[in-house]
């Protein structure tokens, strides 16, 4: 939330997760932008794939329950979206996506998850660097001379990419780190590291908040001028 506050320039409005998930278009009706952050826990695998969860697998349904459809109605009505770690994963099964449950059993994938037992700065600091391969994340990064490091702290991943989205950056294993949806009315984009942790500090994270704050005020000036 600190995040958004200092890097988008907006004011966050957190969203509950209750037993009953609210009406998205509810939701939406009083926001400017979506914002998906990552969790402890992962998505209930039968929203993306046959058979039961993995037992040690931390799940939230009532998250999953609230997150999918407020996903599929924030693009359907034009409001910007962007997706970190589960978020991103969230945004892929969304739209017909499948994960990787064990990115670390996949063939031929590294070990993409944190040593719990360091401190939060080890855990949170540049494991690896970006391929840029899409032409938003590109432009975004405006030419940059040097590589592109990013933290790591995820389980599961991108397996199959839904239709639409379209890959903006990869790992050196080959595994999807960024995609966006340029079909959709309003910048929708989501990444598998947390740009928010030390927000100010890393590379592309100061731009990707910024980029998200300048489609949430654009959607705020249309939403004022149709009016009540």
């Amino acid at each position: 939330m600190h995040a958004v506050e200092r890097a988008a320039d907006a004011l966050p409005l957190l969203i509950p997760v209750l037993p009953q998930p609210l009406d998205p278009l509810e939701l939406l009706a009083g926001l400017d932008g979506l914002l998906l952050p990552g969790s402890p826990s992962n998505i209930d695998p039968r929203h993306y794939e046959q058979g039961p969860p993995d037992l040690e697998s931390l799940l939230d349904p009532e998250r999953d329950a609230t997150t999918l459809p407020l996903i599929r109605a924030a693009i359907e009505q034009g409001v910007p979206i962007f997706a970190i770690c589960r978020g991103f994963q969230e945004l892929n099964v969304a739209l017909g996506g499948t994960l990787w449950r064990k990115v670390h059993e996949a063939p031929g994938h590294a070990d993409h998850r944190e040593n719990p037992e360091h401190p939060l700065e080890q855990q949170y600091a540049p494991a690896h660097e970006l391929r840029l391969e899409g032409p938003w994340l590109r432009a975004l990064a405006g030419g940059a001379s040097e590589p592109i490091r990013v933290n790591s702290l995820h389980g599961q991943g991108v397996r199959e990419l839904a239709p639409g989205l379209r890959v903006e950056a990869r790992a050196p294993d080959g595994l999807i780190e960024a995609a966006s949806l340029p079909a959709a009315p309003a910048l929708t984009f989501g990444v598998q590291w947390h740009p928010e942790w030390q927000v100010m500090t890393h590379d592309l994270s100061p731009a990707l908040f910024a980029a998200f704050g300048a489609a949430a005020r654009e959607r705020a000036r249309k939403r004022a001028r149709r009016g009540p």
